[in-house]
């Protein structure tokens, strides 16, 4: 009996060391989100109300040797039958982190450009990201650029500095050269973009940042200029955000027609009614995509979240929308979102 639980136990012994995992393998994460949406509105001659799947989202994420980063997700949308919508990658890079003022990022990542671009959907506080982040970002872009979700393909620089007594960090910096493309593509005209931005924190929960984009855009078989620069301004803490955010843009959009010159802005508060737990908001939200006002569209939101827990919230937002591009300017929208994340 003694000779057969010897035996056993170097058995188990020798199991686990076959099954023992390095701690790169072990320190992967799985996580991912979903939006589900209700949204309805009354333009005359054209009233709509869907559901919808808004984003459905899984990512593996991960550090090799504590210093080096790694990130792949992929998206899902309710409409897969098109490049925009489908079933695609958006995210894959690896970032080297060891020195904080000095981060190397490369691969398919988030462009440098302004403050709302790289927050999460859901955290960002409405029922969509602003319109002048959605067409002069590179979600649904003016220039007729595949859906890309703020993305490109490129090498980006970005680092904090300049402690304070408290150990604060007060500028940051981020700086990328990319394909032009968005997404999921190689550069079509050889001429790179170059993203970059740069911003100060003078107190906690407070920061003011300008950005520039200089680059190209194949258009009709040409290579078309784009330049574009962003003013923003956010202050975040206590539970309470104040964002506001310029952008204006230079180059034609996908139709000539659309004119060389667009611009946006936006302002926004979100105030909590329980801290962490219920929040109401407003956002004044304007675009104008050939910078005239015959063709500005602004949105008058108001709303109100609920966070069941940290994972799980619903979103209700109403707004007045003026359409000056429309026959009839005015009309009223509703949504309704489900999100949850894990």
């Amino acid at each position: 009996m003694l000779m057969m639980v010897s035996v056993q136990m170097n058995a188990q012994d020798n199991q686990q060391k076959i099954i023992k995992l390095p701690q790169w393998v072990n320190d992967i994460k799985l996580s991912g989100y979903g939006m589900l949406q209700y949204q309805a509105n009354d333009k005359k001659g054209n009233h709509e109300n869907s559901f919808n799947l808004r984003i459905a989202r899984l990512a593996l994420e991960g550090r090799i040797a504590n210093d080096f980063y790694w990130k792949i997700q992929m998206q899902i949308n309710g409409n897969t039958s098109t490049l925009g919508s489908s079933p695609r990658l958006v995210d894959l890079f690896g970032e080297w982190q060891k020195l904080p003022f000095l981060k190397v990022k490369v691969g398919q990542f988030k462009r440098p450009f302004t403050f709302e671009n790289p927050m999460h959907p859901i955290t960002q506080g409405f029922m969509s990201y602003s319109q002048n982040v959605t067409k002069l970002a590179g979600f649904s872009d003016r220039t007729g650029e595949h859906a890309s979700n703020g993305r490109d393909i490129g090498l980006q620089l970005q680092g904090d500095f300049l402690k304070n007594a408290a150990g604060r960090e007060l500028l940051h910096y981020q700086v990328g050269v990319f394909n032009g493309e968005g997404i999921n593509r190689k550069d079509a005209d050889n001429r790179k973009d170059i993203i970059g931005g740069l911003w100060v924190m003078p107190v906690k929960g407070l920061r003011i940042g300008a950005f520039g984009w200089t680059g190209s855009r194949v258009i009709d078989d040409k290579s078309v200029e784009k330049n574009r620069y962003a003013l923003s301004a956010e202050y975040a803490d206590h539970d309470w955000t104040f964002r506001t955010e310029y952008i204006h843009s230079q180059g034609r959009g996908a139709v000539e027609e659309a004119g060389d010159k667009a611009d946006g802005f936006y302002a926004l508060c979100i105030a909590p009614v329980i801290k962490n737990k219920c929040h109401v908001k407003a956002r004044y939200d304007l675009y104008r995509d050939r910078k005239e006002w015959g063709t500005a569209k602004t949105n008058y939101e108001i709303g109100a979240d609920y966070w069941f827990n940290k994972n799980l919230m619903i979103n209700l937002e109403y707004a007045r929308v003026n359409d000056r591009n429309l026959e009839n300017h005015n009309y009223n929208l509703f949504d309704v979102e489900l999100n949850f994340k894990f």
